[in-house]
């Protein structure tokens, strides 16, 4: 793996995605996503292992190894077949359409977080909160600066958000994501995808490129929000 952005040789994967030091409750909430070349997050399986690669899971492992948390959303954590990690998880859903008996919660070394929002079905809530420690964060949508508190309270300041789309333009909407890791795989695979972002409406953010790596023509970059 070469450091192709700042010039000059990496230091070493687990110092160019440390996080910063964090006091007095902060948090840092960084996503990782990743992308084939004609921009599509999930392959025909509707799964990003598809447009993965190997460098990309190394990374992928490292990012989980130094959080405190995974965050994801419900939709990724279906399609994606999540179970247990040995981090929490946190699932961000307004519908609940989880399944209580389900790996992640029924054989989690840690227990499962679930975020969710007060217009969430009652039957599905109190069928979650025997099985998980559920958040309750805004009304009809999911608050993401209160939940962002809800896992700092925790203890969990070292958030890695997983996607999907729609969970990652509520951050980006919120202003409440510092930093993307950013992988291109060097593959095509066409038809239908979502994008990195799925948002009603249009978002602006500015980022600044922190680094880029390249490892068998995958591209890992490291983007940071600028803050005004």
């Amino acid at each position: 793996m070469q450091q192709l952005y700042p010039p000059g040789d990496t230091a070493g994967l687990d110092a160019a995605y440390a996080y910063p030091p964090l006091s007095g409750g902060a948090t840092w909430l960084r996503a990782n996503m990743v992308t084939s070349l004609d921009g599509a997050v999930q392959g025909p399986d509707g799964r990003s292992a598809t447009v993965s690669s190997p460098p990309d899971r190394v990374v992928l492992a490292l990012l989980r190894r130094l959080a405190d948390v995974v965050l994801a959303g419900a939709g990724t954590v279906r399609a994606e077949h999540y179970g247990p990690v040995d981090r929490p998880i946190a699932v961000a859903s307004r519908s609940l359409d989880l399944d209580p008996s389900a790996p992640l919660f029924a054989d989690a070394t840690h227990r499962t977080i679930v975020l969710t929002c007060a217009s969430a079905p009652p039957d599905r809530l109190g069928a979650l909160r025997e099985v998980a420690d559920v958040v309750v964060a805004g009304e009809t949508s999911l608050d993401v600066p209160a939940a962002v508190r809800a896992l700092a309270e925790r203890g969990l300041t070292r958030i890695l958000c997983e996607g999907g789309p729609h969970l990652l333009a509520a951050i980006v909407a919120a202003g409440a994501l510092d930093e993307l890791c950013y992988t291109l795989t060097p593959s095509m695979v066409g038809g239908q995808s979502h994008r990195l972002l799925e948002a009603p409406s249009s978002l602006h953010s500015d980022w600044s490129l922190g680094h880029v790596l390249e490892d068998e023509g995958t591209l890992l970059m490291r983007w940071v929000a600028r803050r005004s």
